[in-house]
């Protein structure tokens, strides 16, 4: 009796502030502790597999001690360009003799270096082979059995035939996630509240389960963010690798849990029409030149909003809406106007948007000067930037500064010379806080004095050099159709 008083108390709990629809619950809200099953680790553990099964996603078992692990799957769902696998290590626990819990670890892994620990490259004169030569005939000496299988356990893809980098951590959203469908089952409780619906785009076919998509790991305080016409204005530092990603989560995140969302980007207004034709396409090659026609990704001083990076978010926000996510992007620089003008004429865009579609979730991404909602820059005390604009006329704006570890970031800055209105870009140090690896969001109740509620962390920053280096391909293309071949390496920036 016990047991069945406890889970209907759960259950109830889950649907009380966490929930968009009457009756459901959203996967953007963190628990803050874990999910105990009142009933022993045995009786749990066939509906667990059954669980992973019908979410279609294969395991492999270590059916002695209740440990599954997921096969990899590719974040965004199969992008060319994402370079990011995840895979669960599911651990069946006993808390009792009469409960039980679940632990999830999330494997992620890279291609690039991303998530490499330090010193990872240097050799430190230790192998995992006995003697100076790999036996057995192999075809790459200095690799051990146990090499061999860290190897063949990579994942496989077009873009990530063996992971350079990799990183765990527990999953909380997915340990409730689990929760929340099985143990109804177990306390044959018939009125648990459901998973909020996936927000699918109006002329999409079907429908989608959230575990149908890989949006990585949760974003922390993202929930508390995430509103029917919320504004969220990230203002950032350009030219990182994380923050592109991170707009790519939470945009994935959100639609997942059943909210359409809406990304704004620094882009020239007159990119819109290639945006909207590339976000519709199939991403072919003929796809990626004419979104890479417009001479914004050619501009002579590329500032970081053109970079890599940013194409594959581009590509990835197209990747989530062809399989039917609800998620739409606008673009709103306006580079030919200047000042106080190029100011209220982006918060103008800005905000036709978010009142024409009142029911989504805007996340607007800007340089850090523009999305202060505090009136004056050291050099013209006058300015009103655009967030502060933006924040006099709507109703629901939130403004946060990134935050990040040290790394580097591709940045134009005045030429060391000082020649007269010449930038130099390259590759620039870039000097932060370590707060750990995971995103997050954080506010403080209150503004600072450059007018922003809070910080978005992305972590450690690598540099993301411009999508078009050489010729007219895709980012990653290689291709040498417009210019001689010249190397690929961007090199530092002069200081």
């Amino acid at each position: 009796m016990r047991s069945v008083v406890f889970a209907a108390v759960v259950l109830a709990g889950l649907m009380t502030g966490c929930a968009h629809q009457a009756g459901t619950y959203s996967d953007l809200f963190i628990p803050d502790g874990e999910a105990i099953y009142e009933r022993p680790v045995e009786e749990m553990w066939p509906e667990v597999r059954k669980y992973f099964t019908e979410a279609n996603l294969p395991f492999r078992e270590d059916r002695g001690s209740m440990v599954l692990e997921t096969e990899w799957r590719q974040e965004f769902g199969g992008s060319k360009v994402s370079g990011f696998f995840h895979r669960y290590m599911v651990m069946g626990k006993r808390e009792s003799p009469t409960q039980s819990k679940l632990w999830i670890i999330r494997i992620t892994k890279s291609r690039n270096k991303a998530l490499a620990p330090a010193g990872r490259e240097l050799d430190w004169g230790v192998a995992r082979i006995i003697g100076d030569k790999a036996g057995g005939g192999s075809s790459a000496p200095g690799l051990s059995v146990e090499d061999w299988e860290d190897r063949l356990d990579a994942p496989v893809g077009e873009n990530s035939f063996y992971a350079e980098s990799g990183q765990g951590s527990r999953d909380l959203v997915m340990e409730w996630r689990v929760f929340r469908a099985i143990s109804p089952k177990l306390m044959k409780e018939e009125n648990a509240p459901k998973p909020v619906k996936v927000a699918m785009a109006p002329d999409a076919e079907g429908s989608a389960a959230a575990m149908d998509f890989e949006c990585g790991l949760p974003i922390l305080g993202l929930g508390k963010q995430v509103k029917p016409g919320g504004v969220l204005l990230l203002g950032e530092m350009h030219g990182t690798q994380e923050v592109p990603r991170f707009i790519a989560q939470a945009a994935c995140q959100t639609a997942v849990a059943g909210m359409p969302v809406t990304v704004g980007l620094e882009l020239p207004l007159e990119s819109q029409t290639r945006v909207d034709t590339f976000l519709d396409s199939a991403g072919t090659e003929d796809d990626w030149l004419k979104l890479m026609e417009a001479p914004f990704w050619r501009s002579p001083y590329p500032d970081g909003r053109s970079s890599e990076a940013v194409a594959n978010m581009l590509d990835q926000l197209r990747q989530l809406r062809s399989r039917g996510l609800d998620v739409d992007i606008f673009v709103f620089d306006h580079p030919k106007a200047q000042g106080q003008a190029r100011e209220d004429a982006m918060a103008a865009t800005v905000r036709h948007q978010v009142e024409s579609s009142p029911g989504r979730f805007h996340v607007i991404l800007s340089g850090n000067i523009h999305s202060r909602t505090k009136k004056g820059l050291p050099w013209d005390k006058s300015f009103r930037p655009m967030g502060m604009v933006l924040k006099d006329e709507l109703d629901s704006v939130v403004a946060l500064d990134m935050a990040y570890n040290s790394g580097s970031a591709w940045i134009c800055a005045v030429d060391s010379k000082g020649v007269k209105d010449q930038l130099a870009c390259g590759i620039r140090e870039a000097k932060g806080r370590d707060n750990g690896d995971r995103f997050f969001l954080h506010t403080w109740g209150g503004t600072n004095g450059d007018g922003y509620h809070g910080v978005f962390y992305v972590g450690p920053v690598s540099a993301s050099a411009p999508a078009v280096h050489k010729g007219l391909g895709r980012p990653g293309g290689g291709d040498n159709s417009g210019v001689p071949t010249e190397d690929r390496t961007p090199t530092l920036a002069l200081h």
